[in-house]
């Protein structure tokens, strides 16, 4: 690690750290934060020339204490005129990104869409948010230091999401994701690798479960946003043994194969697999039957098209393409719990009663009747109409409230990140995230653009385009 001085125009930043093992180009970065000249605009005066944003430090030959000399223009907000129209360049830089309707992109550090693409997705929910927003700078007892830094570094990262209309340099996240999870540090030729987007996303809610628990208050925060538990009957067919199991999981596996061309297809295929295990009767290996179903709903759906298999012949990750249909409504009711169902029932009504009156219909009077006594309906969370508006949760409603509010097993869609390529390693990942005024923003890194809602459903796949592989689906929810 190096430390040197910039000179840019009259100003002089002294102390600014490089660290040598990383390109340039995060050396950009970090004096783009400092002066707001985009690492493009960037001229670094060296001896023998300008710095390059993939030279090597070890032939570029700074030394510790130098000064360098950097040129290069600020991006500039128009000032506003003293009478007159207020234009949207005018507004302070938090009001210019309620104007523009949707946050900020992320740049690119080298191979880091995949981290990009899922900070976009995670960063949509608004009680992951809340939860970051009241997590204490003080590490817990209980909790590992890199663990509490990566937290740490996700909320301040939101913030600065949610502050800024220009794009963002995950810098800091990024550097301490590679710390707590060394293999998203991986060298190529001396330049970073593309990693799989969906373990960067498991390994991200892994740690917030950690972070975001109080055991005191048996608080479990991500478990109860993104949490899916799985009661499972394990059956063996030749010895007649049968057992079952309780698992908490983060999402649900959508198989691939020649059979499935929808969503329900490959989920009903992702909850049963056969398994080989020891069997005491037989006294030998034997293979069991696994059929699982919900047995409690999360807030966010999680649904991970299973896209990558090993191929032994290139020693990668080889690419399924096969076009696999997903819905912007989907109800998960087939795949529960008997018990599941029944505490749906009510709920279910409900909200058909509800949408039957927006249509002008009837609602159901055998089913309604009777619960009018227990009942009181507010508006149904989450739901969302054909321009989509909806009716939102707010996250700082109490625990009684929160318990109040009961879900359907129905979810609107509310983000899908997409890869592009033939393989997890390579290729291209994007976050196509919905915004709270119901319009879809495709983050390609640091480009946001807008996208029609009948054009996100076209993201299944068949040919080399973005293609799902992991869709995020929102609970709608009544008061009861």
């Amino acid at each position: 690690m190096l430390t040197v001085s910039v000179k840019w125009q009259k100003e002089v930043f002294q102390k600014v750290e490089i660290d040598t093992s990383q390109p340039p180009f995060l050396f950009k970065c970090q004096l783009y934060d400092l002066t707001g000249v985009p690492p493009e605009r960037q001229k670094i005066m060296l001896k023998g020339g300008l710095l390059k944003d993939d030279a090597d430090w070890a032939t570029v030959g700074v030394k510790e204490g130098q000064k360098l000399m950097m040129m290069g223009t600020a991006d500039e907000i128009v000032k506003a005129p003293e009478k007159g129209p207020v234009f949207m360049e005018d507004l302070p830089e938090e009001e210019q990104v309620v104007s523009v309707g949707h946050t900020a992109g992320l740049f690119n550090l080298g191979n880091t869409c995949y981290m990009n693409s899922t900070i976009q997705c995670l960063h949509s929910v608004p009680e992951l948010k809340s939860a970051l927003v009241n997590y204490p700078s003080e590490k817990r007892n209980d909790l590992d230091q890199t663990s509490h830094m990566l937290t740490a570094a996700t909320r301040e990262l939101f913030n600065e999401l949610d502050r800024s209309v220009k794009s963002v340099a995950p810098m800091q996240f990024w550097m301490v994701l590679r710390k707590k999870y060394p293999q998203f540090g991986q060298l190529h030729n001396g330049t970073f690798m593309q990693q799989d987007a969906e373990e960067c996303w498991t390994q991200l809610l892994y740690t917030l479960s950690q972070s975001l628990r109080s055991p005191s208050e048996n608080l479990d925060t991500t478990k109860e946003l993104f949490g899916i538990e799985l009661v499972s009957r394990i059956h063996c067919q030749e010895s007649g043994e049968e057992s079952s199991e309780t698992e908490s999981v983060y999402s649900l596996k959508c198989h691939i194969s020649q059979e499935v061309n929808h969503l329900h297809e490959g989920l009903k295929h992702g909850l049963k697999s056969e398994l080989e295990k020891a069997s005491p009767s037989l006294g030998r290996s034997a293979v069991y039957l696994k059929e699982s179903r919900i047995n409690a709903l999360p807030r966010y759906l999680t649904v991970q098209f299973v896209r990558f298999f090993w191929k032994r012949e290139s020693n990668q990750k080889a690419k399924i393409l096969r076009k696999v249909d997903y819905p912007l409504e989907l109800d998960i009711y087939d795949f529960c719990s008997d018990d599941l169902r029944k505490k749906l029932e009510a709920p279910r009504q409900i909200l058909r009663d509800e949408e039957g009156k927006k249509l002008g219909l009837k609602a159901n009077e055998k089913n309604s009747g009777s619960k009018d006594n227990d009942v009181k309906m507010t508006d149904a969370e989450g739901s969302s109409n054909r321009r989509g508006e909806s009716s939102n949760a707010t996250s700082e409603e109490s625990g009684s409230s929160d318990k109040e509010s009961q879900l359907t097993g129905i979810y609107d869609l509310v983000a899908v990140l997409t890869h592009k390529g033939r393989s997890a390693d390579s290729g291209h990942y994007v976050a196509w995230v919905k915004q709270e005024n119901g319009k879809w923003i495709e983050y390609d890194d640091d480009n946001p653009i807008p996208q029609r809602e009948e054009d996100i459903t076209k993201l299944s796949g068949g040919g080399d385009w973005h293609m799902a592989y992991i869709c995020m689906y929102k609970a709608r929810a009544i008061r009861m």
